[in-house]
């Protein structure tokens, strides 16, 4: 056994806090949700974890990735459900990925060809938030653009583990795994490195998408809501109000 779960989590606490300090967070925890940036980057996300999900399951039998593979945390069903609600049923045709989205996608592409227990990092960084904050940013999204009760936010709806209870207990689960997985230092060094460098592709994404929000809401509450930064809600002490925005245990 390893401690890599540990690792992860304190080894990317300053990540996380940049994440969430991202002038796109800022306006989304304080409710600013706006249609179109918050479709493209559903987009974005749907071809992240497309890609991620195809090449996990590439590398079943690895032994560091194959036990990483969770039939419960797979998300691109329910991305392609939200992005029919969306854009409609030929959203297939209508959707693209950012530059950044893109850039996104290449990195676990890379990092499947060359050194496949890397893509644990991005596993982690990804389905870890969101099973934890993810789920306020769910609410969030539900309120500001008054979806339906079914529809919108499949990302974040996890059928096979229904309650605060399920989704807590599966998360000791998922750290066990982690910490069970066949890792020396070296690798546990690669893996913390890879799941900061997954915070910093996640935070152009939302880079990117900022100028949609600003265009959106005006050039005066845009720059309220983003002058201020906002204390990392996974670092020690954090206010317990805060949403984790991605990995969190």
């Amino acid at each position: 056994m390893t401690d890599l779960a540990q690792r992860l989590r304190e080894g990317t606490q300053v990540s996380h806090t940049l994440s969430e300090n991202t002038a796109f967070m800022k306006c989304f925890l304080k409710g600013v949700v706006e249609l179109e940036p918050f479709r493209k980057l559903t987009a974005d996300l749907y071809f992240l974890y497309n890609a991620l999900e195809i090449e996990m399951a590439r590398h079943g039998q690895h032994p560091v990735v194959g036990p990483m593979i969770f039939a419960e945390l797979l998300r691109t069903p329910k991305l392609e459900a939200d992005l029919a609600y969306y854009y409609g049923d030929r959203w297939q045709h209508d959707i693209v990925a950012t530059p950044a989205g893109l850039r996104y996608v290449n990195r676990i592409l890379e990092v499947s060809a060359s050194n496949p227990a890397l893509l644990v990092a991005h596993a982690y960084v990804r389905y870890m938030g969101d099973l934890s904050g993810g789920q306020g940013l769910r609410h969030i999204v539900r309120s500001a653009l008054n979806l339906p009760p079914d529809q919108g936010t499949g990302l974040h709806e996890f059928d096979d583990l229904p309650t605060v209870e399920a989704k807590r207990n599966f998360k000791f689960r998922y750290r066990d795994a982690l910490n069970a997985l066949p890792v020396d230092e070296a690798l546990i060094q690669q893996l913390v490195e890879e799941a900061n460098l997954a915070f910093a592709l996640n935070r152009d994404v939302f880079h990117e998408l900022e100028p949609d929000v600003r265009a959106a809401v005006g050039d005066h509450v845009f720059d309220l809501i983003t002058r201020q930064d906002r204390p990392g809600s996974t670092e020690p002490h954090h206010h317990h109000g805060m949403v984790a925005l991605m990995a969190t245990e």
